[in-house]
């Protein structure tokens, strides 16, 4: 249980957010508002937007919105949603009492901003905020992402079932977070590993207002893969099976070779010799291709190169 007011800071990733920011900004720094005139958060509260080397006019629009709550942080280049996250987590360490990160298009229900607080003040660490249901998403964006959890759950990887980065943290984890230094980051799979006091609120995801999503689909692949690569060997695994089961089969097809020559009979020409050419090589590239990433991953880790890089702080 806090007794005092804690310090709020909001943290938005923005990449080309131009269209709909300047609302975004405005929505947040009354919410703030809101909250400091009802006495749960402290009068130094703010936002901070993080520039993810936007193209448009995102920084220029932070810059001409920026004051005692709202901050703002540009990064050089193009980082990618989860480092820009984890920018604005790093400057926000030891600089607030609790941080609720969100998304700039403002589908993440900001009501729910004060019962994340409410709970941080009763106690919990880390609030999850988790999605009642995928409605504004497609048929293939709802199909695919439940698999995806699903697929997650089965490779032991904790993750909480359709959370996203809509989370509260209190800043004893924030710290804790310092002491990750891993270049492929899935912060989704690190906030439940480090564990802490929590508690899930469920909302609804609205639609987006203005702008189009800057998540394609080879970026969510991406993201989907660091987040099983990270966290689990189950792929080199299942390659280990998958060699113990065509081993199993092949000296199953010895015996029914030798079955067929006792019988007197030709086994089938080209099906018999081409078929498992195509399947054993399937399998090898598979194998290759799966070793290749972690593979990849360990050359990435070792090098240790910075995450992002901070061009400019308002």
């Amino acid at each position: 249980m806090h007794n005092t007011r804690p310090r709020l800071a909001l943290v938005v990733p923005c990449y080309n957010e131009a269209a709909g920011l300047s609302n975004t900004i405005s929505v947040l720094a009354s919410r703030i508002a809101v909250l400091i005139d009802k006495e749960l958060i402290s009068a130094d509260s703010y936002a901070l937007f993080i520039d993810d080397g936007s193209k448009d006019l995102t920084w220029n629009i932070i810059q001409r919105n920026a004051g005692n709550s709202v901050k703002g942080i540009k990064l050089s280049n193009n980082a990618g949603h989860q480092k820009a996250l984890l920018a604005g987590l790093h400057y926000c360490t030891n600089h607030c009492d609790c941080c609720i990160s969100l998304d700039a298009d403002l589908q993440d229900d900001i009501e729910v901003i004060e019962k994340m607080v409410l709970s941080y003040i009763n106690g919990n660490k880390i609030v999850y905020g988790v999605r009642e249901d995928r409605s504004v998403d497609s048929s293939f964006k709802k199909g695919t992402a439940e698999l995806y959890y699903k697929l997650l759950k089965l490779m032991n990887i904790n993750v909480v079932f359709n959370h996203a980065d809509y989370r509260l943290a209190d800043n004893q984890v924030l710290l804790e977070l310092l002491k990750f230094g891993e270049t492929h980051i899935f912060l989704r799979g690190i906030f439940p590993l480090m564990g802490f006091k929590h508690e899930i609120i469920h909302y609804g995801r609205l639609d987006r207002l203005e702008g189009k999503t800057k998540y394609s689909l080879t970026k969510m692949i991406r993201l989907a893969i660091d987040g099983v690569t990270s966290f689990s060997a189950f792929p080199l695994k299942l390659i280990t099976i998958a060699g113990f089961l065509v081993f199993i089969g092949c000296l199953l097809a010895i015996g029914w070779v030798f079955i067929v020559l006792l019988r007197g009979k030709n086994a089938p020409g080209w099906a018999s010799i081409t078929l498992p050419i195509y399947f054993l090589g399937g399998i090898q590239l598979l194998a290759l291709g799966t070793i290749g990433t972690y593979v990849n991953k360990i050359f990435e880790e070792t090098k240790k190169r910075p995450l992002y890089h901070i061009e400019e702080t308002i």
